[in-house]
């Protein structure tokens, strides 16, 4: 399997993959131009289009042997299509990228296989002549591998080499100012790079990168490059990390069609990836910023976003959405996603104890409902939950008894008014819950290379 693969034996098998693939396109060009002229240069027999005006046959004839055009000139003969060969820096940051792509699909395998890969084409990029970095391509392919996830170290040493021409020095500058955390510089140097004018490879990384500079001073801006990387980079891991951060970026902005677009988007052409999981629990809290206590025409819009996925990873994800809900206080919320997770699963199943928990909690605090959530909490056995849940069993039922028996103290006080969200006290486990979240949110960024 390829993660017991050596980086050298890894490196190798994407190399010629990459060169199998660009030899295979080369010749189908190669055939599609040959077939072209062959067809262009051999007219239909005039008898099967009627055609009372054809020249003699001994002329096709003529033609045909002669090795002459019809003005009696010699045949052209069909050059091979010019192939440039590309300095190693390019070809090791291509091989990066096949791998990086198959991590959007979903290959464990390739996440895996990253690290050691990084690595090695590191090493591979300090070692060379410094000659090498004479020419832009390679450059600009180790800017590349750098804003991919292969850090500072080989920029470093291209900088320290003074060997890059001048007019790509503000792009290595900028995206080692970007990877050392130095952002006004970072976008002073790279703020004039319009990506569309870059390789392939990088206009969608530097697109990418150049969003990542600008989201908290000028979110619409950020939004536009995040368009921009993925229209310059569909299918690939860039791509998915666009659009994952495009996605976020609009909730907080409070956009929800947009939102519901985009996550849409998402769990159809990404819902494998490997970095699909992290995903999930940044989306359950954002949807639970959107208000859906609010606005009840959202509860559609939350069906359409997770009909989009198999019922099994549909069930999860309204699991999540419910335990979000209860806590950020939306009752609605963690009641709606609890009870559309509760059908979804087998009865007597873990998910579906989940589900009775969490509707539990948020049944204790609505109106008229307090007996049922109650006695729904009390048939629970906590051995039956992960420690935060069942931290959560305890918080609930202390909740429900401190509200079924208030303390004489509370009976001689005004009664406070009623409100429809009066959020659970938050356990020791959600507090950790939060802070996961955050944890996730961080970790999917730095997985991808950018923050």
């Amino acid at each position: 399997m390829m993660f017991w693969m050596t980086p050298r034996h890894l490196l190798a098998r994407f190399s010629r993959a990459a060169a199998a693939s660009r030899l295979a396109s080369g010749l189908r060009s190669v055939a599609a131009a040959a077939l072209a002229v062959s067809l262009a240069a051999v007219p239909a027999p005039a008898a099967e289009h009627g055609d009372a005006h054809a020249p003699p046959a001994d002329s096709h004839a003529a033609d045909e042997h002669g090795g002459h055009d019809g003005h009696g000139a010699p045949a052209k003969a069909i050059e091979p299509l010019p192939v440039k060969a590309h300095g190693l820096p390019v070809e090791l940051t291509r091989t990066l990228q096949l791998l990086q792509d198959r991590i959007a699909r979903g290959s464990t395998q390739a996440h895996l296989a990253q690290r050691q890969l990084l690595g090695h084409i590191e090493q591979r990029l300090i070692a060379l002549n410094p000659e090498i970095w004479t020419e832009p391509e390679n450059v600009r392919a180790a800017v590349t591998f750098a804003l991919a996830g292969g850090g500072p170290a080989a920029l470093r040493v291209l900088l320290k080499s003074d060997k890059a021409p001048e007019a790509e020095q503000p792009l290595a500058l900028g995206a080692l100012a970007y990877l050392e955390g130095r952002e006004r510089e970072a976008r002073a140097k790279l703020a004039g790079i319009d990506p569309r004018t870059m390789p392939a490879g990088l206009a969608g990384q530097l697109a990418l990168t150049q969003s990542a500079l600008m989201v908290r001073e000028a979110p619409a801006k950020s939004l536009e490059l995040l368009d921009l990387a993925r229209l310059l980079a569909p299918g690939t891991l860039v791509e998915e990390g666009a659009l994952r951060r495009q996605i976020f970026v609009v909730a907080q902005g409070g956009d929800a069609r947009r939102f519901e677009a985009l996550a849409i988007q998402y769990l159809r052409r990404f819902r494998r990836s490997v970095y699909a999981g992290n995903f999930r629990q940044r989306f359950a809290g954002a949807l639970t910023r959107l208000d859906f206590d609010s606005d009840r025409t959202r509860i559609a819009s939350l069906e359409r976003m997770l009909d989009e996925i198999e019922p099994e990873s549909r069930r999860d994800l309204y699991l999540l959405v419910a335990r979000a809900g209860l806590e950020q206080g939306r009752r609605e919320t963690a009641l709606f996603a609890s009870e559309r997770a509760m059908g979804l699963a087998a009865p007597d199943s873990r998910p579906a104890a989940q589900a009775r928990l969490y509707r539990g909690a948020a049944l204790i605090v609505a109106d008229g409902r307090f007996e049922e959530g109650y006695e729904a909490l009390r048939s629970l056995d906590r051995t039956d939950f992960v420690a935060a849940d069942a931290e959560l069993l305890d918080a609930a039922l202390s909740t429900a008894q401190q509200i079924r028996t208030p303390s004489p103290v509370a009976e001689a006080a005004p009664a406070p008014p009623t409100s429809a969200n009066r959020p659970i006290p938050e356990s020791g486990s959600l507090l950790r819950a939060q802070e996961a979240l955050a944890r996730a949110e961080r970790a999917m960024g730095a997985a991808t290379g950018t923050p």
